[in-house]
């Protein structure tokens, strides 16, 4: 924790050097892209895009899940969705998956939560049926259920009446992505590749 105040208290150094680039910052943001990825600690969108600051606004879920879209019952990640088409007009919108993911390996193998009740009932509303298990022996990076759940991702995407019509205008495009955390590689879901997890290189 020490180490992140030191870097917290010399920021604004680091900002002086560079005050015209976040001055700007003062009258708003228009990022291209909202790019909706999972807590873990070891996906750092900007950094595996390069995006600067004010290029990518971010939404961060267990298991990178959408959840589905109810009218009457509001939520974070819903309320993230619609600022980010409806407001922002971002024109892309990027569904990052990554090996190793706690969520989706919790849905493959039928992990017993009893012990995270909150993550037991987010898994159990919020997640797709595809990837679910149980299936012990699948193997450790969980490519294909990673894969195939990011894509599962973007039909929930669809079915927000913000997406549809940007997507009817043809102003708006869905990318799935996966990440893989200990080498690097991003792959990109290709739909006419066919197979079971059409992903290619970007």
């Amino acid at each position: 924790m020490q180490t992140l105040i030191d870097n917290a208290r010399s920021f604004a150094t680091h900002v002086a050097e560079h005050a015209d680039a976040f001055r700007a910052f003062e009258s708003g943001q228009s990022p291209d892209v909202l790019f909706v990825t999972c807590s873990d600690s070891r996906v750092i969108p900007s950094l595996i895009t390069g995006a600067r600051p004010g290029e990518l606004f971010e939404l961060r879920t267990a298991g990178n899940i959408v959840p589905e879209y109810h009218s009457g019952h509001p939520a974070g990640e819903t309320a993230t969705i619609e600022y980010a088409v409806r407001v922002l007009g971002v024109r892309d919108i990027v569904v990052c998956g990554h090996s190793h993911c706690g969520a989706v390996s919790a849905l493959v193998r039928g992990d017993d939560l009893s012990a995270a009740p909150a993550v037991r009932g987010w898994l159990d509303h919020a997640a797709p049926d595809p990837v679910r298990g149980p299936a012990p022996d699948a193997p450790a990076d969980l490519a294909g259920p990673v894969q195939q759940h990011a894509v599962a991702q973007l039909e929930r995407l669809r079915a927000y009446p913000c997406v549809r019509e940007r997507l009817g205008e043809g102003s708006l495009s869905l990318h799935a992505w996966y990440y893989e955390v200990h080498t690097g590689a991003v792959s990109a879901h290709r739909p006419g590749r066919g197979g079971r997890a059409p992903f290619g290189p970007l």
